[in-house]
């Protein structure tokens, strides 16, 4: 979308189709030039031109296509304390179809331009009047079902949530102040602030942006497909599982680790619930740049996802069992929703003691087989569900717990918008792993220098949130999920 804020737009402001009411919307530096062309004031608003606050005036349409002057209420907001932060007016008049049609095609005629999607949004969002969330918020409003999306859109309206992010920006700022002041005399010895002050900050910080990620996944916006990713180390059957979901031959598969070097994605039906299956390369080290990338995608296909779906083969040496513990707590941290999964069931025998709980829910017997030593799964009380994706025992089970953990997080309470989640949860988490690093350097006595590097990338991420940074490609995102007019 063009970000030419010098033409003026008109648009109708009002649902479109026959009405009692209806109002045509205009917004630019010509504004007061256009409409005096076609409004003509009663005589005592024949000074509207000469106002100083937003007013209502009263007189009639001339419009060159209709027969007879149409009564109108203008609203006239003559400085930048507008909606758009431009001067601003909205003509009300009858709601007849034809009339408004009319009144767009000659004010159009004499020199305004019709808006596209949500360039009247947009123009309050780059002139200062409202900040990117607040943006986001005019949308979930006009799309609220119920009493609840409506109040949770008018709360984010309201700037409740941006207070308190930009609150936390202040602190942060001020926090690197501390440390930087530091910096400056660090060959005096002067210490401007204490590390536990340092870490008692940052844990603050972190506590907020806990709340949100805990909370952020509760509604999305409409169309969106939920995202669930099939992660686990190389080689523990994430590409025959998800072969096995999508019930066809769609991923590679090969016993040799680290075939799958891309992610993959699928359509996964789940009842009447459509998700997208993402199957991701093994979390490894990179050893070369074609896997350093395959594991950036995977870190970004797991950031975003709401749901990961951890993979554990049963054949893991201790080495193997101590690094897939570890990884997995890294594959919670990008995204708080997961679900384990023992994914070769099948090779295990009648020797060895299932988990109780296990067993019920994915209503399979769990042995031990030839080689396997099922005390090796003593961390089962992690694992929500034991299948195996080779012969599909236990896909049921493993379908409807993921349809249950779908549909059981759409029913939280957010103080985020589903659109707003989208865009922000990736930031989000990436503040957060800042933090933490920074708190870490704290705790370990790093160098104030590295703490510093830490805040700004926070800071900077923040700032996207808020929409202090963006780029061209985001507003196009956000404002062409508009409709015309707003």
């Amino acid at each position: 979308m063009p970000l030419d804020l010098d033409d003026t737009i008109v648009a109708l402001a009002s649902p479109p189709g026959p009405a009692l009411r209806g109002i045509v919307r205009v917004s630019g530096v010509e504004t007061a030039d256009i409409a005096a062309k076609l409004f003509k004031p009663d005589e005592e608003s024949a000074n509207w031109r000469l106002a100083k606050v937003p007013r209502r005036f009263a007189g009639q349409l001339n419009l060159p296509s209709i027969i007879v002057p149409v009564p109108t209420a203008l609203m006239y907001w003559p400085t930048r304390r507008s909606y758009t932060g431009q001067p601003m007016a909205e003509f009300h008049l009858n709601g007849s179809v034809p009339l408004l049609e009319a009144t767009l095609e000659h004010l159009c005629e004499n020199g305004a331009r019709l808006a596209r999607r949500g360039e009247f949004t947009m123009r309050a969002f780059l002139s200062g009047r409202i900040d990117l969330l607040q943006a986001e918020a005019v949308l979930g409003v006009i799309e609220a079902t119920d009493h609840e999306e409506l109040q949770k859109a008018l709360t984010q309206l309201g700037g409740r949530i941006t207070s308190r992010l930009g609150q936390l920006r202040i602190d942060l700022i001020a926090l690197l102040g501390d440390l930087e002041a530091g910096l400056d005399f660090v060959e005096e010895d002067i210490e401007f602030i204490t590390k536990n002050e340092i870490t008692h900050r940052l844990d603050a910080a972190l506590v907020l942006l806990k709340q949100l990620t805990d909370v952020s996944a509760s509604r999305l916006p409409a169309g969106y497909r939920r995202r669930v990713v099939l992660a686990g180390l190389p080689n523990a059957g994430k590409s025959t599982l998800f072969n096995r979901l999508i019930g066809q031959q769609k991923a590679i598969v090969s016993p040799i680790a680290g075939t799958t070097r891309d992610y993959l994605t699928a359509t996964l039906r789940l009842g009447s619930m459509e998700v997208e299956l993402i199957d991701t390369a093994g979390w490894e080290d990179a050893d070369d740049l074609i896997m350093k990338r395959a594991q950036e995608l995977r870190a970004e296909q797991v950031s975003a996802s709401d749901l990961v779906v951890w993979c554990t083969a049963v054949d893991l040496s201790e080495k193997d069992r101590a690094e897939d513990t570890r990884l997995r707590q890294l594959a919670v941290l990008r995204c708080p929703t997961s679900l384990s999964v023992i994914t070769r069931c099948d090779l295990l025998t009648d020797s060895g003691a299932a988990d109780p709980e296990s067993e019920s829910r994915s209503n399979l017997r769990i042995s031990a087989g030839p080689g396997v030593d099922a005390a090796r799964l003593a961390d089962s009380a992690s694992i929500s569900l034991r299948i195996s994706a080779r012969n599909g025992d236990g896909i049921d089970a493993l379908r409807t717990e993921l349809r249950q953990q779908l549909a059981g997080s759409r029913s939280g309470r957010s103080e985020l918008l589903g659109t707003t989640t989208v865009r922000c949860r990736d930031s989000i988490h990436r503040t957060m792993q800042s933090l933490e690093r920074a708190r870490s350097a704290t705790i370990e006595s790093s160098g104030d220098e590295l703490i510093a590097v830490e805040i700004r990338q926070a800071l900077h991420e923040l700032s996207t949130i808020l929409g202090e940074v963006y780029t061209d490609d985001i507003l196009d995102h956000i404002f062409s999920n508009f409709c015309i007019g707003k």
